[in-house]
């Protein structure tokens, strides 16, 4: 079960055993179940998930009830509400399986208690965190200065494996746009080729 949060890890950092044994004792494994709520806006985030097995999606709702999608995450990335998480305030984000999942968790609790533990943690997170904020940068850039068009085309690129598992409503409200009007796009395009 450990074995692909291990291999994660040792992309990042190497670990003595005894600190392998230390950071699997502070994770729990669970399984849940397609449409799930990891997270709902107005709860605390209080756990960070690694997906083993799964498709899960951060999204919010506007006043008006439109859903705009954040992320979405597959085998070997990790989900939260990283503002809700490390200040333990209430989410504005929701988190909601799109599949079937089997996750590994850590706890705000026992993540401090690795970082005491296990300092070498803080290096890996920190880098998680900044490749984070970098991908939210390309986005932020993205929306303001691509079509619907190039972002269709650049999230189709940039994640190949994950258009196939994720409804076509759902790229639509990942990359800005209306369901009819990804359609639109998507027929336009392969008029095109």
């Amino acid at each position: 079960m450990f074995g692909p949060i291990d291999q994660f890890v040792a992309r990042y950092i190497q670990l003595t055993p005894e600190e392998l044994e230390i950071f699997h004792s502070l994770l729990q494994f669970r399984k849940v179940k397609k449409k799930s709520f990891l997270l709902k806006e107005g709860e605390i985030c209080d756990y960070e998930a690694y997906i083993l097995k799964g498709c899960v999606r951060t999204f919010y709702v506007d006043k008006q009830g439109v859903e705009t999608n954040l992320t979405f995450a597959v085998e070997d990335w990790w989900v939260a509400d990283i503002s809700s998480f490390s200040e333990q305030q209430p989410s504005r984000q929701n988190i909601e399986t799109l599949e079937d999942c089997e996750l590994l968790t850590i706890s705000y609790e026992d993540k401090n208690t690795l970082y005491q533990k296990v300092p070498k943690f803080e290096k890996l997170f920190r880098m998680l965190l900044q490749r984070t904020a970098g991908v939210m940068q390309q986005r932020i850039y993205a929306s303001i200065s691509q079509t619907a068009e190039e972002r269709y085309l650049a999230f189709i690129e940039k994640y190949p494996a994950i258009v196939q598992r994720i409804p076509q409503h759902h790229i639509a409200r990942y990359i800005g746009v209306s369901p009819e009007f990804l359609s639109k796009v998507r027929s336009t395009m392969y008029r095109k080729h």
